[in-house]
């Protein structure tokens, strides 16, 4: 079997972090493995071309630790940073690699591929970003209108038609007002009275694309269920209000794949993991890193976590690699 001196799991922001702090550190071999076929996938494949990555969430200035950081800048510069970062390092990627199962034997642990088991280490950073799976609404889709139904920002806009937006982050602004650039008609419903989790760029641009009617706000507004109709999708409200729309798009954020660390022992108290202050878990060795360590991160968050978890694991854990 083939053996590493850090094992990675996830090649987002985070996880390059973690794999450009230990080579740094000259901490070799470092694998990093990634289950889609491209690097920070969550950022290539839901961030629309031109949209901004911002260095400063929710007001919070976040003072860089280590070697990864940056500036606000636009998806594609940001993504030549990684690929750049990946290329000077070195890094080594396993791409369409998803890890199934990790597994202590014999003292070190084992990361299962599919059904076999291909690498094992002592130590093992878990690096998934909580976008992998977005989350969605509890009421069901019918399945006369899924197509018609988007969990997914976005690349590319509709040149017609009305639609209907579901949150209050970042992530919902953003795409109500891209979709502004071609819909007819462009909703945006969120069950609070006002927004609390938008950035001020984005809360401002969105206020002034509602000031002059390309975005109707629905505050307040939860939605009860959907149903088919004849024109498109009927969404029909808690209060008792139905409009109808050509197309829906949630953005309702991602859940931890809580699923996936427990199954490899991670323990969880009130619905999260368990970690101490340098994000080790309860499994000696096993270390969380980016979103998945935060309850409200960042980018550059998720690059700290990266300087934090390597700079300790040199501390407590020299002798299994080096």
């Amino acid at each position: 079997m083939e053996k590493a001196k850090i094992a990675v799991i996830g090649a987002g922001p985070a996880g390059i972090a973690v794999g450009v702090e230990a080579k740094a550190h000259h901490i070799s071999p470092t694998v990093l493995f990634e289950k889609s076929e491209a690097f920070c996938d969550t950022i290539q494949r839901l961030y629309r071309p031109g949209k901004r990555v911002d260095a400063v969430y929710r007001k919070m200035v976040v003072k860089p630790l280590g070697i990864c950081q940056f500036d606000t800048e636009s998806k594609e510069d940001f993504l030549k940073r990684m690929e750049a970062y990946i290329r000077d390092y070195e890094l080594d990627i396993r791409y369409r690699s998803e890890v199934n199962a990790v597994q202590k034997a014999d003292g070190v642990y084992r990361l299962r591929v599919g059904s076999d088991w291909v690498l094992e280490a002592p130590i093992v950073v878990v690096a998934i970003g909580i976008f992998g799976k977005p989350r969605k609404p509890d009421y069901p889709i019918p399945k006369e209108i899924r197509e018609r139904v988007f969990f997914e920002a976005p690349c590319e806009c509709p040149q017609e038609g009305r639609v209907l937006v579901v949150g209050g982050g970042d992530t919902a602004a953003e795409t109500a007002c891209f979709l502004c650039e071609g819909c007819e008609e462009v909703y945006l419903s969120y069950r609070r009275p006002k927004f609390f989790r938008i950035n001020p760029v984005n809360l401002e641009l969105l206020e002034k694309k509602a000031q002059t009617g390309k975005v109707q706000l629905m505050m307040n507004t939860d939605i009860d269920h959907l149903e088919p109709d004849p024109q498109g999708v009927k969404v029909v409200f808690k209060d008792g209000q139905e409009m109808v729309v050509d197309r829906i798009y949630y953005c309702l954020g991602g859940s931890t794949p809580a699923g996936f660390l427990r199954s490899i022992g991670v323990e969880f108290q009130d619905g999260k993991p368990v970690m101490d202050k340098y994000y080790e878990t309860n499994l000696p060795g096993v270390f969380l890193a980016g979103d998945i360590a935060l309850e409200k991160g960042s980018i550059m968050a998720a690059f700290n976590t990266a300087h934090i978890v390597v700079k300790r694991i040199l501390e407590k854990y020299g002798d299994l690699i080096r």
